[in-house]
C-alpha cells in the first residue's frame, strides 16, 4: 500500500513539474502599501487544439472557445483571491467583482476582443482601481466547464489540460509600471477546473506578492 501511494505521490508531483519565471518590481511593496483596489481583466486565451479538432469547429465556435477561456481564467483568479481574504491572508485591499469590470469596460465599447489596443493605465482608470491584474493563457485542452462541454459535444473531446502556460502580470495603475510578473509552464494533469490550475500557478507565486500576507 505505501509503495502505492509513493508511486501516485510521484505521478502527481512528476505531472506538474514546470518552467516558472517570476518578476517583482523593487518598488512594489511600498507602492502596493497605498494600492486600496485591484481590478482583474480577462486574459487573453489562446487554444491550440488538432487539426482534425480545428476542422470540425467553424471559426466563431473557435473564437467563442477561446473567449470563454479567458474570461474563465479571470473569474478564477478572482475567486483564489476572495478565499484569501476569507482566510485573513490578504491585505486589506479589494477585489473588483469581474461583472462589474465587464459592465464598465462595455459601457466604453471595450470587449476581451479588443482589450490590447489599451494600455493598462487606460483601463485602470476605467475601472477605478488601483493596480490591474492581467495576462495570456495558452493551452492545448480547455478547462473551462461550457468549453470542455461544448467541445466535447462537438468533437468528441473530454479531459483536461495536458499542457498550460499562464503569463500574468500586475501593473500600477496611475502609470502603468510592471510591478510584478509570473509566467508558469505546467505539463500533464493539473486539474478538472480553472481554479485548480490558478492553485498551482499561485501556490508559490503568492509568496511574493504583495498583497498577500507572509505570515
Amino acid at each position: 500500500m505505501k509503495k502505492i501511494l509513493f508511486l501516485l505521490a510521484f505521478v502527481v508531483s512528476t505531472s506538474i513539474l514546470a518552467q516558472t519565471n517570476l518578476y517583482e518590481n523593487p518598488k512594489f511593496d511600498a507602492i502596493a502599501k497605498n494600492h486600496q483596489s485591484i481590478g482583474i481583466i480577462p486574459f487573453k486565451a489562446t487554444v491550440k487544439l488538432r487539426p482534425k479538432q480545428m476542422a470540425k469547429m467553424s471559426p466563431e465556435q473557435f473564437k467563442r472557445l477561446e473567449i470563454s477561456e479567458g474570461k474563465s481564467i479571470q473569474t478564477a483568479m478572482y475567486s483564489w483571491f476572495l478565499k484569501r481574504k476569507k482566510r485573513g491572508k490578504l491585505l486589506s485591499i479589494e477585489v473588483q467583482d469581474p461583472n462589474k469590470t465587464m459592465a464598465l469596460l462595455g459601457k466604453e465599447g471595450i470587449t476581451q476582443e479588443n482589450l490590447s489596443n489599451y494600455t493598462p493605465e487606460e483601463i485602470a482608470k476605467i475601472l477605478g482601481v488601483d493596480a490591474l491584474i492581467s495576462g495570456t493563457y495558452n493551452t492545448n485542452k480547455p478547462m473551462s466547464e461550457g468549453a470542455s462541454v461544448a467541445l466535447g459535444v462537438l468533437i468528441g473531446f473530454w479531459g483536461t489540460t495536458n499542457s498550460a502556460t499562464v503569463n500574468m502580470s500586475v501593473h500600477n495603475a496611475s502609470d502603468g509600471v510592471l510591478l510584478w510578473n509570473y509566467n508558469k509552464k505546467v505539463r500533464g494533469s493539473i486539474g478538472s477546473s480553472p481554479e485548480d490550475l490558478i492553485n498551482v500557478l499561485m501556490r508559490k507565486a503568492s509568496r511574493r506578492l504583495s498583497y498577500t500576507k507572509k505570515s
